[in-house]
């Protein structure tokens, strides 16, 4: 082990269990800036998602520096951050069955909060439309276009046409532009990645220019944190970067480009040392993301020539070189590969100031349901 002070290293360690995850708050306010300095602090670029930190004290920051859009993917977060104060809340996630009530009753609780939401097919819309009448609201929506992940949204085409026909005929829907994500686009070589979003928005930007006599205010909602370098000089896209606020391993590797730093890590404890070269964590699948393979869950600041050869539920097993120089109870502090799931882990996150836990913030988020 190497006991050298890093960056990372926390001076009152025994006061954090683990597994668990910790922040440092010099890095959140680093890559808070860095954000907003990427768009040449024209706010009104930003709508940060907020699916990946989930915190009501994260959002209480970013609209501190002046930031009041956010994207959302739950009505757990968009309640978060309406209770924050923020001004437009946009629920990029197709609202089906109680959502569509839960939305409605969101809209009549937070008067100060303007909510949207996406569409990409006339039922939805109708629904919407159906119960914002019976209501006696507007409801305002984007239309989510398929810019080639194929998980969600319409294509550009006659149906496209038809849908946005069909909107201007329900009177009680706000039609505001387009939902654009194009999160499998993350090729690590910057221009490739640059040279693709642009390619997969040429028929974008084509169709949406000819509704901008019809429709003057019209706005397109562009990206994650992989395209946000691309989004960020074009006039009429709004940058939705989530990852970059916290970052990790798997955006680091691929996003050259983008300089964040590590502000949430998770806490581990060697537990065993049940046979030479072999020791065990308190590190399990259920304490870190764990849809990607194996090799590719973490990576430790503090641990060298390793290999996580298993896990279970509540153990990992590590496979290491240095095994005599490894004690039972030490701390290893590990960069999640993906951030977004491994934080909906857990209740809480440490926060770290001066190589010390001051204070504990709640990740309130990860719940599907607050009040709403």
């Amino acid at each position: 082990m190497h006991n050298n002070m890093k960056w990372y290293n926390i001076l009152n360690i025994d006061e954090i269990d683990s597994p668990s995850i910790v922040l440092y708050e010099d890095h959140l306010k680093h890559n808070l800036n860095t954000m907003i300095t990427m768009v040449d602090n024209d706010l009104s670029k930003l709508m940060p998602h907020i699916k990946t930190n989930k915190m009501p004290k994260v959002i209480r920051q970013m609209i501190t520096l002046g930031i009041k859009s956010f994207k959302t993917a739950t009505i757990a977060e968009a309640e978060i951050a309406a209770v924050e104060g923020a001004t437009h809340v946009l629920i990029a996630h197709q609202l089906v069955g109680s959502k569509v009530m839960r939305f409605i009753e969101l809209i009549k609780t937070f008067k100060n909060t303007r909510f949207s939401t996406i569409v990409d097919n006339i039922d939805s819309a109708k629904k919407l439309h159906h119960e914002a009448v019976k209501q006696a609201i507007n409801i305002n929506i984007y239309i989510d276009i398929n810019n080639g992940m194929d998980r969600s949204g319409i294509e550009i085409g006659i149906g496209l046409e038809n849908l946005i026909e069909q909107i201007d005929k329900c009177l009680s829907l706000n039609f505001l532009g387009f939902h654009v994500y194009d999160g499998h686009l993350r090729t690590p070589d910057f221009k490739q990645r640059k040279d693709r979003v642009e390619e997969g928005f040429k028929n974008i930007t084509t169709f949406f220019e000819t509704l901008k006599h019809k429709y003057p205010n019209i706005e397109i909602i562009s990206g994650g944190t992989p395209s946000f370098t691309s989004h960020l000089t074009e006039k009429d896209r709004i940058c939705s970067p989530g990852t970059c606020i916290l970052w990790d391993w798997g955006y680091d590797q691929k996003l050259t480009e983008q300089e964040y730093k590590y502000a949430a890590l998770v806490i581990t404890r060697v537990i065993s040392k049940p046979k030479k070269n072999v020791i065990t964590i308190d590190l399990g699948n259920k304490a870190i993301a764990s849809e990607n393979p194996i090799d590719s869950r973490v990576k430790f600041l503090n641990l060298f020539d390793y290999e996580l050869i298993s896990q279970s539920e509540e153990h990992g097993v590590l496979s290491v070189q240095n095994w005599n120089d490894i004690k039972v109870g030490d701390v290893l502090y590990g960069v999640p590969y993906h951030i977004c799931p491994t934080i909906n882990l857990y209740d809480e996150v440490s926060v770290i100031v001066h190589s010390k836990k001051i204070d504990s913030w709640d990740i309130t988020a990860r719940k599907r349901k607050i009040t709403i």
